[in-house]
């Protein structure tokens, strides 16, 4: 048996091997997929705004400023004081935001626990028991005498992360809760498009409502007109008749209006984290809502750095890969160190003694036979990575598709505008003339309601294409991934650094990487092969 020396020289030994193995992580190292090549989003050719129609001029035109950055908080674009108002306090008062403010605190504290898991574990053991031995003196065995033993004293164990199972192990969970980060940016950016989606929604019903009560207004003017002229001897009872029914028929337009407004008003009370019986939201005034003349859209290489969705979609895809290493670490063998203490005593009243016990010991685990359990997991673990890597591929396409859609949108909506903006011109038109003919007797009653109600669609027609137009706008700004990076969250503590714990621990993939897959194809495709 090797005498102290001989085993702290072992122990040494063994040590030495493992620090010399210490850098063979297995599995691949993570690579920030490289951004798109794309340098636009949509076809040359596609939704090209047509020109003005003759006499019109469209309002409030705007214009694409490709490669220009967003403001972070892009919703100050409109102008709003009261809209500005609401986002304050529906980023103070969400239960999302909250809710994933503390899975982001919970995911930082999961990776400094798996952090500790690469330095040496101390333990204090107590030990408390009784036992008997026969002793044998002068060729007569003496009975064994019962006597009560105590023990205390201290256990340290490390684990020589070898092959980096540990090291993957914390790579995975720092992943993780780059996740839950980035699902809380995406949190504060749906709640602000929400919430300014949900405005402009108010705003719009609320010019609807004032543009049926005008209508409602002329209606009672032409009946009182008709009633006047009945009177007179120059219209008749159907024509009285016809103009009481066009009024009732255009007092139905109201319900609907309002129960519109009434639901817009409680989806932006619930986003702000109240009840509607507890908090109303301001009376949001189309009018009051600018539409910026100048849309800054980002270049689809910054998109894949900014969008929240993508860059979660690119942290699962790290932690994907972590696992992939962790799983083929486990076929490789653990090494392990432990050391323990212990002074021993029959008096617990007397546990400094000469009775003291220590031990030292290497200990090696390698897999032989696991009924293909091991080698199960690490091609689950593949197959995980490769469906990892095809979700972010998609969550790409589709965040590109969103802001597609939303350009060409931008451009129908000011063709919409252009074209409503024409037809209430010539309703108006129509209406003045039509109204002198019917004052000077030369036209009956039916033929100026038919003016009025073409007046009318035009009227509503133009307030619907105004308001979808900003909420366009709003919903192109979010898609941009624009506004979360700078809105300060609801801080759970200081983050914890659990790399400064273990020196040379693997770091998680920042934010904005700057190291990209050297190649086209995934980034671990080259090491799995070989």
């Amino acid at each position: 048996m090797p005498g102290r020396g001989g085993t702290a020289s072992s122990l040494a030994a063994l040590a030495g091997v493992a620090l010399l193995l210490a850098a063979c992580k297995q599995g691949p190292d993570f690579f920030s997929p490289r951004p798109p090549e794309e340098t636009g989003y949509t076809a040359p050719d596609a939704a090209t705004p047509p020109p003005d129609a003759p006499g019109v001029k469209s309002r409030a035109a705007q214009r694409v400023a490709m490669g220009d950055k967003v403001k972070d908080d892009w919703w100050t674009l409109f102008h709003s004081r009261p809209l500005d108002g609401v986002m304050r306090e529906g980023f103070a008062g969400s239960p999302t935001i909250q809710q994933a403010t503390a899975t982001l605190a919970q995911g930082r504290e999961l990776t400094v626990a798996a952090a500790g898991g690469l330095l040496p574990q101390v333990d204090l053991n107590a030990e408390v028991g009784r036992q008997a031995v026969n002793v044998e003196i002068s060729g007569v065995n003496r009975p064994a005498i019962p006597v009560n033993l105590y023990g205390v004293g201290p256990t340290v164990s490390y684990t020589l992360d070898v092959f980096g199972a540990l090291r993957r192990t914390v790579e995975a969970q720092s992943a993780q809760a780059d996740v839950d980060d980035y699902q809380l940016a995406a949190a504060y950016l749906a709640l602000s498009g929400n919430i300014t989606t949900q405005a402009i929604t108010i705003a719009g019903l609320h010019a609807q409502i004032k543009t049926v009560n005008d209508i409602l207004a002329d209606d009672q003017k032409n009946l009182d007109l008709v009633k006047t002229a009945q009177a007179g001897g120059t219209a008749t009872m159907v024509d009285v008749t016809t103009a009481q029914t066009q009024l009732n028929n255009d007092r139905t337009l109201l319900p609907p209006l309002r129960q519109q407004l009434s639901v817009a008003r409680d989806a932006i009370t619930v986003y702000v984290g109240k009840t509607p019986a507890d908090w109303s939201p301001p009376d949001f005034d189309l009018d009051t809502l600018t539409l910026p003349a100048v849309v800054p859209v980002s270049l689809p290489s910054a998109l894949v750095r900014q969008r929240p969705d993508i860059l979660a979609a690119e942290a699962q895809l790290h932690v994907a890969a972590a696992q992939l290493g962790i799983a083929t670490a486990n076929l490789y063998p653990k090494f392990t160190l432990t050391a323990a203490f212990t002074q021993t005593a029959t008096d617990i009243n007397n546990l400094t003694g000469p009775f003291v016990g220590w031990s030292t010991l290497g200990s090696m685990a390698a897999p032989i036979f696991h009924g293909g359990t091991l080698t199960a997991q690490q091609r689950a673990a593949k197959d995980a990575l490769d469906a990892a890597w095809a979700a972010y591929r998609q969550t790409v396409l589709q965040a590109f598709g969103q802001v597609a859609d939303q350009l060409q949108a931008l451009a129908h909506d000011d063709e919409a505008v252009k074209s409503q903006l024409a037809a209430l011109a010539s309703a108006n038109q129509a209406l003045k003339l039509a109204r002198l003919s019917y004052q000077a007797g030369n036209s009956t009653l039916l033929q100026l309601l038919d003016p009025e109600r073409q007046r009318e669609q035009a009227v509503l027609g133009l307030v619907r294409a105004e308001t979808q137009r900003l909420s366009d706008t709003a919903q192109l700004l979010v898609a941009l991934g624009s506004g979360w990076w700078n809105t300060p969250p609801a801080q759970p503590g200081p983050e914890p650094n659990p790399h400064a714990l273990v020196p040379g621990s693997p770091t998680s993939a920042p934010k904005l990487p700057a190291t990209q897959a050297p190649d086209d194809g995934p980034f671990w495709e080259k090491w799995f092969k070989n």
